[in-house]
């Protein structure tokens, strides 16, 4: 193993007398952009709750290397002499044998990594991978070469529906879509119940529209106001990953956890939803809606119009709805505001459904059923402390919440 292109960290659960039994892959040291903290916050839940090696890469394959992995896939038409002519910089060889594998890519775009893997599927009896976000329009005739290497894999999981059926059909794999999660038990803001001096939080994408209204409320009525101020084109020579990168994944989301669970009011919106010319009509959904549910926030913003979002944030007022461009914002709050046993209400059914449906060990029992490995002793134990958290918080009186959910 070459030290200048994989970290191996090798933990035995001290809970656990089992060996690793599953191998995780994550691109968290070479992809470390804000927005992709919450893939390897999903790596961590199993790594903590399982018996399980995590492999980072700390490099990534040479550009020169892909392009003539791609011409000779394009022109012999063939995998095995493509591998065969083109073995990559630094072949990986496991010498362990492993109940899953298990790599997590941020986009298909990173799929190439798994060319520097020569024999994983030899020594893993199962095999699933889990792709963040896969848009239907990244399946161009020119990338279909990627796709060859998810033919090895007992099941694929992607966190966008619009690609599913293409995968399905490109692959010859069964393909299933899978939700974002959220690590409840950080995001939750019981049993501590901080006070909520964030009076509206609102991160990532935003209409400008909104965001001015937002700043004249906030100047009038003398609130809270929490806002990214960061733009790019407004630092010299400065690149995206350069500017939204992180130092540490788990410390951002920890960070992100306490910002969310002291604010009063936070904005979710659809998936890219000031890119209606990339999103076409694929509608879809991400992280925010469940970090901002888990923390016990009053959720603000345009959902998609899709029967997954409906699925999942099936009870009352999970989300209020508001245009895009909302430039009555600051009515909408003050009404809002009015309601208090009804926020309170919101609150509580917000952090209960999430602890006991959005945590992350749900999406890896879904894996897990689905290629047949049971459940680790570390994770039904998990799965017991969330349920029994959910049956607290839902017995506690109404009055007493609309104190304390709502300072």
């Amino acid at each position: 193993m070459k030290t200048d292109k994989y970290l191996f960290t090798e933990k035995f659960n001290s809970l656990s007398d089992e060996k690793s039994r599953i191998l995780l892959v994550s691109m968290r040291e070479i992809a470390n952009l804000v927005a992709l903290c919450n893939l390897y916050e999903f790596e961590d839940i199993i790594f903590e709750n399982d018996a399980a090696d995590l492999l980072k890469l700390l490099s990534a394959d040479n550009s020169v290397t892909r392009k003539i992995y791609k011409i000779t896939k394009h022109l012999t038409n063939s995998k095995p002499l493509a591998d065969f002519l083109v073995p990559g910089a630094d072949p990986y060889f496991f010498n362990k044998e492993y109940e899953l594998f298990f790599p997590t890519f941020n986009s298909p775009f990173e799929l190439f990594a798994l060319h520097s893997f020569k024999n994983w599927r030899q020594k893993c009896n199962k095999a699933v991978c889990y792709i963040f976000e896969f848009w239907e329009s990244y399946l161009q005739p020119s990338n279909f070469y990627f796709l060859e290497f998810l033919k090895d894999f007992d099941h694929i999981f992607v966190g966008t529906k619009n690609s599913i059926e293409a995968i399905t059909k490109l692959t010859g794999r069964p393909c299933t879509y899978l939700p974002p999660g959220v690590d409840t038990l950080k995001f939750s803001p019981y049993p501590l119940l901080p006070y909520r001096s964030i009076d509206v939080c609102n991160l990532g994408r935003r209409s400008p529209v909104t965001h001015q209204a937002l700043l004249e409320f906030a100047q009038q009525q003398q609130v809270f106001y929490y806002y990214d101020t960061i733009k790019i084109s407004g630092i010299k020579n400065a690149t995206k990953q350069q500017t939204f990168a992180v130092n540490n994944a788990k410390e951002h989301r920890s960070l992100l956890a306490n910002l969310i669970k002291r604010s009063r009011y936070f904005f979710a919106n659809r998936a890219r939803v000031n890119e209606v010319e990339f999103i076409k009509n694929n509608q879809e959904f991400g992280s925010r809606f469940f970090e901002g549910a888990a923390a016990g926030t009053i959720m603000l913003g345009e959902p998609p119009i899709s029967k997954e979002f409906d699925k999942y944030f099936d009870w009352p007022d999970a989300i209020i709805k508001i245009p895009f461009d909302a430039p009555e914002i600051g009515e909408i709050i003050a009404d809002l505001d009015a309601q208090p046993e009804r926020l309170a209400r919101i609150r509580k059914d917000n952090v209960v459904n999430s602890l006991l449906r959005h945590d992350w060990i749900y999406r890896l029992q879904t894996i897990l059923e689905s290629v047949d490995v049971k459940p680790s002793e570390i994770m039904l134990s998990r799965k017991a402390k969330l349920k029994n958290l959910a049956n607290q918080i839902h017995q506690i009186p109404d009055g007493s919440l609309v104190r304390s959910f709502s300072s």
